[in-house]
């Protein structure tokens, strides 16, 4: 499989392994899927993940999460790609669903929801939406 935008290409494997029922996934690592990863599991999106290194090589594993035997995780859209990134202001960040969903975003002050971003008045990069 090639690597041709890896937060994508992390987005889809767990898109594909929740329509699929799958309980763990794993993926290879870097420190900003970390993050994305991290903000999913603070706002209740995925059971858990865990770093694992094996012969110098960093994978992640992630504990998805079901609810009644649905996906907790319906939709997840990327937003930014590497022929396209998208740049908003903490004033232009919409809220979706109405708020039921969130948008994490890639800031100064590191990765966080479109929430946190607008309390704290920083903008970045849009990475992705979930609901």
């Amino acid at each position: 499989m090639s690597m041709q935008y890896p937060v994508g290409d992390m987005l889809t494997s767990i898109r594909n392994a929740q329509m699929m029922g799958i309980q763990k996934v794993r993926l290879p690592y870097s420190r900003l899927k970390g993050e994305i990863l991290k903000v999913l599991k603070e706002e209740g999106y995925i059971e858990n993940f865990e770093v694992i290194t094996f012969d110098n090589k960093k994978d992640v594993e992630v504990s998805l999460k079901y609810y009644q035997g649905r996906p907790v995780i319906e939709k997840i859209k990327c937003v930014s790609r590497p022929a396209l990134r998208v740049y908003k202001g903490y004033d232009e960040l919409a809220s979706v669903r109405g708020g039921l969903g969130i948008t994490i975003v890639s800031t100064p002050k590191g990765v966080m929801t479109d929430k946190t971003a607008r309390t704290q008045h920083v903008g970045g990069e849009v990475l992705c939406t979930v609901e």
